[in-house]
């Protein structure tokens, strides 16, 4: 049984994509990849850091965002990017949230912002100046507060 759902929009880098597959084998979280994606899904980068964890997540690849749309499988959507206005821990999470991840050089598209217009934006605080936190460790942060917020009660 999964926590929560992360969606990887357009992956650029085959090594984060590892390292989230490892994260959702040990979260319980479940992995919905959006095209295009900027490396072979059977890299050998991806499989290094991915390790053997990956026959323990449940990973899905769609084509375009209006794809994964139609399996409305998630109960609340959460855009994080750096355009949010609320902070990633002042949410309380629950079961069947799930959280959507832009690719490592672009983010979020707009046709996503305006697909999710309804959804809350949030972010992660860093220093003023900087660009971007690495998307795996990113994805780990609002994983690990959600589940912190559960009292890690569904691993």
């Amino acid at each position: 049984m999964s926590t929560f759902g992360i969606v990887l929009f357009n992956p650029e880098i085959a090594p984060n994509t590892g390292n989230i597959i490892r994260l959702c084998a040990n979260t319980k979280c479940k992995l919905r990849i959006i095209k295009p994606i900027g490396f072979d899904i059977n890299e050998k980068s991806l499989r290094r850091a991915g390790l053997d964890y990956i026959k323990n997540v449940d990973i899905k690849i769609f084509e375009n965002i209006d794809d994964f749309l139609t399996t409305n499988e998630y109960k609340r959507y959460l855009l994080v990017t750096k355009y949010g206005h609320k902070s990633y821990e002042s949410l309380n999470y629950s079961k069947g949230d799930c959280f959507i991840f832009g690719s490592e050089s672009k983010g979020l598209s707009h046709e996503v912002f305006k697909k999710f217009k309804c959804s809350e934006k949030i972010s992660i605080p860093m220093a003023s100046k900087s660009r971007s936190i690495n998307l795996a460790n990113s994805v780990a942060i609002c994983i690990y507060e959600a589940l912190r917020q559960n009292k890690f009660q569904f691993l």
